[in-house]
């Protein structure tokens, strides 16, 4: 990463191309950098040029280390950009994957690649990223052959079925206390994928298997998150909350029947009033004509239904999707409210460090727009000294989270039963 204090001034060129392409195949097999969605989107492409890397093991001190926000400002004011086509998406960008919780020993990053391959409505796209004492490329980025299939190996982690029943209910007994109104716990699975694996299969089964999702991959954090953070386009900030969870039907009649429930469900209205209620008061600062949807809707997904409430409203205050994507995290739907207090209970539960897990994940521009999901659905792949994973000759570790949110009337087993119908999907494309 370059020092944040001093980055480089960049030089960028985008060029409309071709768009009958795979964009994934683009990507490099051992480490792609990917944000898709129905086939379009944006990956990375060749050698990281500029970037910013905070927290973990990095030094740390508020006076000298800037926000991320702050650091790509600083990064994308003197740049120089090329930018005929004007896409959303295109010019300079840099990919994103930052911490759930700020006392992790994981780092968040900010990438910018060489080079980057996109597609939207129908166009297509190549930027190319250079510091501007480089010599500019004069070739294309090249597509690369997938390699072949590969499954990895998943099991209990360091909170197992039954340990995770039991911190439900001492969740419970923090909820009666009054210490908390929600808090969302998470358990985990890990294991080994080949250290040689082409890891942009696993993205190409998400993406082909959750074509309504935002599938990601940046940094060796893989999945495909159904909530969207926050999205800013020309002024416009958009979220999407999810919170409420229910297992699709075994057929037509059950599924219907499963929909009507969770619609009408006391327990889950109540955790998703708290997440609408800290996306608003999150966002209220930054916008103006900030509006919700009066009721939320049933969001039907291959495995699950999620409650879902739309959020919209016009940036008041200059704020970039960076800045807002601060002032959002972490949200109810992840960590719970009052959110300090959630986050200790989390802390006091879970034996282990989320890393990126539930932390923000997507890509800014150097106008401040960009799109950000919740890294959900999804695996951290590659080993990692800080989190105690450390890979072992031909394998490389995995592991996983899911959570479920915890309220006064919360069932252990229901909540038990909701984290591994959120782990099918990361799990099943892992196999």
């Amino acid at each position: 990463m370059t020092d944040p204090l001093r980055p480089p001034r960049l030089v960028v060129e985008t060029r409309e191309v071709d768009p009958d392409r795979d964009l994934l195949a683009f990507a490099d097999p051992r480490s792609p950098l990917a944000w898709l969605r129905r086939g379009d989107g944006i990956v990375g492409v060749g050698s990281v040029v500029a970037g910013f890397e905070s927290g973990g093991t990095a030094p740390e001190s508020s006076e000298s280390i800037p926000s991320a926000a702050d650091a790509w400002r600083a990064l994308s004011t003197d740049a120089e950009i090329d930018d005929p086509v004007g896409l959303h998406g295109t010019g300079l960008v840099a990919f994103g994957t930052l911490v759930f919780d700020r006392r992790s020993r994981a780092t968040s990053r900010l990438i910018v690649p060489g080079a980057i391959v996109g597609r939207r409505d129908g166009r297509a796209w190549i930027t190319r990223i250079r510091a501007a004492e480089a010599e500019a490329s004069v070739t294309d980025p090249e597509p690369v052959p997938y390699g072949s299939y590969w499954s990895a190996t998943l099991g209990p982690g360091a909170l197992d079925p039954a340990a995770y029943q039991r911190a439900v209910r001492e969740a419970l007994a923090a909820i009666a206390a009054g210490e908390v109104g929600k808090v969302v716990l998470a358990r985990d699975l890990v294991g080994t994928v080949p250290a040689d694996a082409d890891l942009r299969r696993l993205v190409r089964a998400l993406s082909s298997g959750y074509l309504d999702t935002w599938t990601f991959a940046v940094d060796g954090l893989i999945g495909a998150s159904p909530e969207t953070l926050v999205t800013v386009s020309e002024g416009q900030a958009t979220a999407r909350v999810l919170a409420g969870t229910i297992p699709r039907g075994a057929d037509n009649d059950d599924d219907a029947a499963a929909s009507f429930h969770l619609a009408h469900s006391g327990k889950d209205l109540d955790e998703h009033q708290y997440a609408v209620q800290s996306v608003l008061d999150a966002l209220a600062p930054h916008t103006a004509d900030l509006r919700a949807d009066d009721e939320p809707f049933a969001l039907e997904l291959p495995n699950l239904w999620h409650l879902a409430t739309d959020v919209a409203g016009r940036i008041a205050d200059h704020a970039s999707a960076l800045d807002l994507v601060a002032a959002l995290h972490p949200t109810a739907a992840v960590a719970g409210t009052p959110t300090d207090a959630a986050i200790d209970v989390i802390r006091r539960l879970e034996p282990f460090d989320r890393r990126r897990y539930a932390g923000p994940v997507g890509w800014v521009d150097a106008s401040g727009d960009g799109e950000w999901a919740i890294a959900l659905r999804c695996a951290q792949i590659g080993p990692d000294p800080a989190g105690g994973l450390a890979g072992q000759g031909d394998t490389l570790p995995v592991v996983a989270h899911a959570g479920a949110g915890i309220v006064a009337g919360s069932d252990p087993e229901t909540e038990l039963l909701e984290t591994r119908v959120k782990f099918r999907p990361i799990v099943d494309a892992l196999a």
